[in-house]
């Protein structure tokens, strides 16, 4: 069993709290997501609490654990916009290649029959049907920091899908998958 937190931790994030969202939106321009990442701070903080060393500098400290969240969400969504840019390779891209295309779809059009319906249902809009994340935010009645941020988690959930059904291919580049649409055991 882990010990409580400091009450000096638990303090500063109480009344603290709407300076460190502030902080937060300020940097990534997202109410929404400035507070998911405020969450993750603050649970961050209180499991970390032992480690506070001078419970004079506890805003100090809490701010560096926000700076801390804010790099490795900076880190996951770069690496997200490569992984992006480099999972269509430009000799095989889908507009060249309609035949690809179709088959590509196909394959992700069943997967997306296996994840929860609002990740399924945003996927359709922007991927498939190449509806902007604003414009599928009007039409599923979300506001546009909660599509993107359900955008994002949709993209995981699927990307983990397709590594899950298709295995080494997707790994290794889906372009070359030798799997079928109906091959997925579905």
């Amino acid at each position: 069993m882990t010990a409580p937190p400091r009450p000096a931790v638990v303090r500063a994030l109480v009344t603290e709290h709407d300076r460190f969202l502030g902080f937060l939106v300020r940097r990534v321009r997202d109410r929404e997501l400035a507070e998911d990442l405020l969450q993750t701070a603050i649970l961050q903080a209180l499991r970390r609490a032992d480690t506070l060393r001078d419970e004079e500098r506890v805003t100090a400290w809490i701010y560096r654990i926000l700076r801390n969240v804010l790099a490795d969400h900076g880190r996951r969504e770069a690496a997200a916009e490569r992984a992006a840019a480099s999972a269509v390779a430009p000799e095989a891209t889908a507009a060249e290649q309609p035949e690809l295309e179709a088959v590509i779809c196909a394959c992700v059009s069943a997967m997306l029959e296996t994840l929860p319906d609002q990740y399924a249902d945003i996927l359709r809009l922007v991927e498939l049907e190449e509806v902007s994340p604003g414009v599928a935010a009007e039409r599923l009645g979300l506001t546009p920091g909660n599509a993107r941020v359900r955008l994002h988690r949709a993209r995981s959930a699927l990307r983990e899908r397709v590594e899950e059904m298709c295995r080494v291919c997707a790994k290794h580049g889906c372009l070359d998958c030798t799997c079928r649409a109906g091959d997925h055991g579905m």
